[in-house]
């Protein structure tokens, strides 16, 4: 019978074979079997995070996966480094960035959050009791707050999310209007231009030599420090800091389509 430290070196040396494998013949099922070696990594990640959001345990499996898939694909066997140390950072940043996507606007206390969840039974209770709407002092004094912390809690409530400035508002003749258009802003025009560096940023990177592009992702993407991506790759700091550096002058290079 297998001790737990006798199958966890069992799991590093068939991982590290299949990784070979992999490498010579970028095979999907190949992958897949180490997809399912691993599974744990990102269950691991997954648990930390379900208490820490309202996304489902199951949603940020598979956004591990993606980062589980992803480690697989780039790492290298000949470097030395342990593949679940290699593949964390992945799994982390790519559930890091799912939650930050997901994540609302404006950020309210789980207090606020507690009651606004529990004002909706009170609220049905209240209309039967009154055989009308209840006033916002009613529906304070019921929940035990002062009447301008409930309507600071419904206003935080209603502005949780933002909305669109191409949100269609009304019906005209001539067709409909956006709300951008009823309330012009110019900082409009900034996030539009925002979007589309970011298009070009992502398309930069991709030009990349792999490294390169891995050292980069690594620092600004997974917000690791140049000493832990240097103990990751098994690289010194020295050879981080000259490929940040050589990486942000290239992709300033084809992002502005100069050669200075």
């Amino acid at each position: 019978m297998l001790t737990p430290v006798n199958r966890e070196q069992e799991l590093k040396h068939e991982t590290l074979q299949l990784l070979r494998e992999y490498q010579e013949s970028n095979s999907a099922a190949i992958r897949n079997q180490l997809v399912h070696l691993n599974f744990g990594l990102v269950r691991k990640e997954a648990h930390h995070w379900v208490n820490q959001c309202n996304e489902s345990y199951e949603d940020l499996l598979q956004v591990g996966c993606i980062g589980l898939i992803r480690a697989i694909e780039r790492f290298d066997t000949t470097k030395g480094t342990a593949f679940s140390s290699f593949a964390i950072p992945y799994i982390r940043g790519e559930i890091q960035h799912y939650l930050r996507d997901r994540g609302p606007a404006v950020r309210i206390p789980r207090r606020w959050l507690a009651l606004r969840q529990q004002s909706v039974a009170t609220i049905q209770d209240l209309r039967m009791k009154l055989n009308r709407q209840p006033t916002d002092a009613e529906i304070a004094q019921t929940l035990k707050v002062s009447l301008a912390e409930w309507q600071e809690i419904k206003l935080a409530d209603q502005n949780r999310e933002p909305l669109s400035l191409d949100t269609p508002v009304g019906d005209t003749e001539e067709g409909t209007t956006s709300l951008g258009e009823l309330v012009p802003d110019p900082r409009y025009r900034s996030f539009q231009l925002a979007q589309e560096d970011r298009i070009r940023l992502q398309q930069a990177l991709a030009h990349l030599e792999n490294r390169t592009r891995e050292i980069l992702e690594f620092v600004f993407l997974h917000d690791l420090t140049q000493k832990e991506v240097a103990e990751l790759l098994n690289i010194s700091v020295v050879t981080v800091s000259r490929r940040v550096k050589k990486g942000l002058e290239a992709m300033k290079k084809l992002m502005t389509g100069t050669d200075d």
